[in-house]
């Protein structure tokens, strides 16, 4: 699967998916300090699923209706960060492509997965 990690993103994430096989891009090594709007949109346009730690990516993608190939949401608090990479690895590996176009918000013992609407300049995609 394809993958764009946010700034936020824990890197052990990145080299978790990695080493499972998985493409993933990291905005820290391609285009550190690009704002939120254009990480949306590279994810968008090259149909990546966003994983971040930022919430203000829900904000973008509900309120704002922004254009979205699927967002991973991850919530762990410091005292369960060393499960992270392990959760989202297996996260992936059960749901795949049923990942695209969908909100995931994972936290440990909790993965919460919503639909999404997927908007390309400004038509609504069903």
């Amino acid at each position: 699967m394809r993958f764009l990690a946010d700034e936020s993103c824990d890197f052990s994430v990145v080299r978790a998916l990695r080493k499972g096989g998985h493409d993933v891009k990291a905005i820290a090594e391609m285009s550190p300090g690009i704002s939120d709007e254009e990480v949306a949109e590279l994810s968008a346009d090259k149909m990546r699923i966003l994983i971040t730690e930022d919430k203000d990516f829900g904000q973008m993608v509900y309120a704002k209706s922004q254009a979205s190939a699927g967002v991973i949401f991850i919530r762990f608090p410091a005292n369960a960060r060393l499960s992270m990479p392990d959760t989202i690895v297996r996260l992936v590996g059960e749901q795949g492509e049923k990942l695209h176009r969908r909100f995931v918000v994972v936290r440990p013992a909790r993965i919460r997965i919503t639909g999404i609407p997927l908007f390309v300049t400004g038509k609504h995609m069903a």
